[in-house]
């Protein structure tokens, strides 16, 4: 499914650190796992810039976030300085997502074609709406076309890096 070996090599987000919790090194986390404390199973978390490796020790549910503990960040300052991290991981350890299912992280960046051909541009980012996810497509004027596969969404061509839609060119 993943035609392009830089695709394994990549890093996706899957939550950022919001701040410190209570005076032991604990840390705010907004996960976008599912479910949501899913995402201490997966290590290292390259934070910052530079990526660096954190290892996640523990972690649990903690209302609508999760706070977790890092090997090394064992006090309130050092969680401090970590809030407003991106929280990334290397692609390959995501498991397959399955026939017709997809990471928002891989159509990120494919180009949106009509089925006549026409270019409307780049997938810029997904925003999940509750009825269905919608793609934000970035061309001559920016276009929000909802993610539903054999309606709008008629063809994923993740090796050629393009998806082909069913939608009015003027909408």
């Amino acid at each position: 499914m993943m035609g392009q070996g830089s695709d394994n090599e990549r890093k996706i987000i899957l939550g950022r650190i919001s701040g410190a919790h209570g005076v032991k090194g604990w840390l705010k986390v907004v996960s976008h796992t599912e479910p949501r404390e899913a995402i201490t199973d997966y290590r290292p978390w390259l934070l910052g810039a530079d990526e660096k490796p954190y290892q996640p020790l523990e972690g649990a549910r903690h209302g609508k976030t999760v706070i977790a503990r890092l090997e090394n960040v064992d006090d309130r300052e050092k969680a401090e300085s970590l809030a407003g991290q991106d929280i990334a991981v290397d692609r390959c350890q995501l498991p397959d997502p399955g026939e017709r299912q997809f990471y928002w992280a891989d159509l990120i960046g494919l180009e949106v074609l009509l089925e006549d051909g026409e270019s409307l541009g780049t997938i810029d980012a997904m925003m999940a709406t509750g009825a269905n996810d919608v793609m934000v497509v970035a061309g001559l004027r920016q276009r929000l076309i909802p993610f539903i596969q054999d309606q709008t969404v008629l063809e994923i061509d993740l090796d050629s890096r393009k998806i082909t839609v069913r939608w009015d060119r003027d909408f």
